[in-house]
């Protein structure tokens, strides 16, 4: 069983302009929203079997009315999110656990990624199941920084020792809710957690990398979104002319 976990609980606070208080999630290119270009990918992905959605509680309503306009039937639950979004991704496994067994792959998902490839998702499982995890990164093609101070750099690693994770980020959901639970008796803010993988470092657990594509951004702000539409718009245009336009 290979589950897709899509989380979209947050309010997009980085991207809010003037009085609108759409969160991104639900903003529209092409007049179709973002969370919905998203879980297309899963839905018409042959190796994904289920989808939970984790969203804000303001709009489950409406994340129910999008799942069945679009009819995204792969979606075997909707949950509510949570104040982090690794409390978010903590509920939708939470539901997801009590209808599939614990060695399901569960494939981590942000709302706001929209623009991964089918051989990323395809990878993602094939990694997980010869090693128990894998993480979606890409290489960096600019120098990182270490600093501290926000001022002064402390460290330059070697660029090519250097990666970005993205998502998904697969894992078998019993180990993944373990890790949840571990880190939440002493860190429940999941204070510094910002991903699934970084949880399972700070743990100690040894995880995978997998290939990414450079398309695959995560909407953050408003340049972000000038991206996600021209993406979009190509990905469609090949689609059209039967030219896979999705491989990096």
């Amino acid at each position: 069983m290979n589950i897709a976990i899509i989380f979209a609980g947050g309010t997009g606070e980085r991207l809010k302009n003037g009085e609108d208080k759409t969160p991104k999630q639900f903003l529209k290119i092409h007049n179709k929203p973002i969370i919905v270009y998203t879980l297309e990918l899963f839905q018409q992905h042959p190796e994904i079997d289920k989808i939970y959605i984790s969203i804000h509680p303001d709009f489950y309503e409406y994340m129910t009315q999008l799942v069945k306009l679009y009819m995204i039937d792969k979606v075997a639950g909707i949950v509510n999110g949570g104040a982090t979004g690794q409390d978010s991704i903590y509920n939708a496994l939470k539901l997801a656990q009590k209808e599939n067994s614990d060695d399901a792959l569960v494939l981590i998902h942000d709302g706001v990624r929209p623009n991964i490839t089918p051989e990323v998702i395809s990878n993602n499982i094939e990694c997980a199941k010869q090693n128990g995890n894998a993480i979606t990164c890409t290489s960096c093609f600019e120098t990182i920084l270490i600093s501290e101070n926000g001022k002064n750099p402390k460290y330059v690693p070697y660029r090519k020792n250097t990666y970005a994770a993205q998502a998904p980020q697969t894992f078998k959901l019993g180990e993944v809710i373990n890790a949840h639970e571990t880190m939440r008796k002493t860190n429940p803010n999941y204070t510094d957690i910002v991903d699934t993988c970084t949880l399972f470092k700070t743990l100690n657990k040894e995880t995978f990398m997998v290939k990414g594509n450079r398309g695959n951004i995560k909407i953050t702000t408003i340049e972000d979104l000038y991206i996600l539409r021209a993406l979009i718009r190509y990905r469609e245009d090949m689609e059209a002319f039967g030219i896979d336009g999705g491989k990096e």
